[in-house]
This record gives structure tokens, sequence and C-alpha cells, in this order.
């Protein structure tokens, strides 16, 4: 039902998603770019119409006061971006410890312009030992799709490049708002 009506409800508004992602019962999917507050309940909406059952990473003051719990009843993990080095570690364990486990993460890290990406989604990824899936949403086209799935290998800037690549012809709602994907301070990073 909740497939149905979200898959109804994106064709109503005009929107369209394009599921290809190979089936993984753990990955990390990566959400971008991210430039408008309507990401979000678009995201959610193709992420219902795909099927996809995912937790994804929100800042902490999300789920302050009543909409706490329906945040989280929603796949919300918060995550206080002044201290993350726990969370790192906890979501790596939540990996290990569950047999099913998508987590969605926007490497911005915000919705403002930002020089980099967060590297904190390859650092899981690789950690866990899982995949990184590419989705993105692509206003001209009023498209949400996830389409790429790639193992990290540890090497970044070529994983990076990867990545770059794909989102080269994705264009968010405020394009001026939209960085380049490129790898900020990461632990291990090579080169």
């Amino acid at each position: 039902m909740i497939k149905t009506s979200a898959t109804t409800l994106l064709k109503l508004i005009g929107w369209r998603v394009s599921f290809s992602l190979p089936p993984r019962d753990k990955y990390v999917l990566v959400g971008a770019p991210h430039t408008s507050n309507w990401d979000f309940p678009l995201g959610l909406l193709a992420m219902w119409a795909s099927g996809l059952r995912v937790n994804w990473v929100g800042k902490h003051t999300l789920f302050k006061g009543p909409l706490g719990p329906l945040m989280r009843a929603l796949g919300g993990i918060p995550v206080d971006r002044r201290g993350s080095v726990g969370f790192t570690r906890k979501v790596i364990e939540t990996f290990a410890s569950r047999d099913q486990f998508v987590l969605a993460i926007s490497p911005e890290g915000t919705r403002s312009l930002t020089k980099q990406w967060k590297g904190g989604f390859y650092q899981i990824a690789l950690a866990a030992g899982v995949p990184i899936a590419l989705g993105y949403i692509d206003y001209p086209r009023r498209l949400i799709g996830f389409e790429c799935m790639f193992e990290p290998s540890g090497d970044i800037e070529p994983d990076f490049k990867i990545m770059a690549e794909y989102y080269r012809d994705k264009i968010g709602k405020r394009p001026e708002q939209q960085g380049p994907v490129r790898v900020g301070n990461v632990a291990g990073k090579k080169g």
C-alpha cells in the first residue's frame, strides 16, 4: 500500500523514480545533490516507491520535540555533527549486527554550498565491508534514481572520481548551492 501510494503521489506531482540497484541486504546509499529542504520528502517518497527499507542520517535537531518519534519511525538516525566519531563506530557495529541494513547519507552534510564532501559515508562502507550505492535527485528532469553500486577500494581518490563522474549531470533544486564531488579530510586517505 505504501509503495503504491508513494508511486501515485510522485506521478501526481510530476516526478519519476529510476531504480536498478542489484539486490543487496547491506549498503551505504549516497543521496546527492542535497540543495533543498524538498530533497528529504521527495527522497522518502522515492525510497517507498522503490520498495527500499532505508535508515537515514539527519541532523540531531530534527529529532527534538514532538517530531522526534516520527523521524525515528521513518528510519531516521540522529547525528550531532559536532562529535560524530562515536556515531561512525556505532553505525559500523549496526552493519555487523544486522542481516539487513541500508543507510542513506547526504555526504554534503548540509543544503548549503560546500567545497567538498564529508568522507564519513566512505569510511563506514569500507570498515563495514559494504558497497556504496549512488542515489540522486535531478530537478530539471524531475527524476530520482538509485542506479549505480560499487565496492569501495580503499583508495579514495579513484573512488571519488567514479562518484564525481556519476554525479556530473545531476542537478539539484538550487544549483548554486551544489558543490563539487571532492573528498575532504578522511582518516587513512592515500595520497
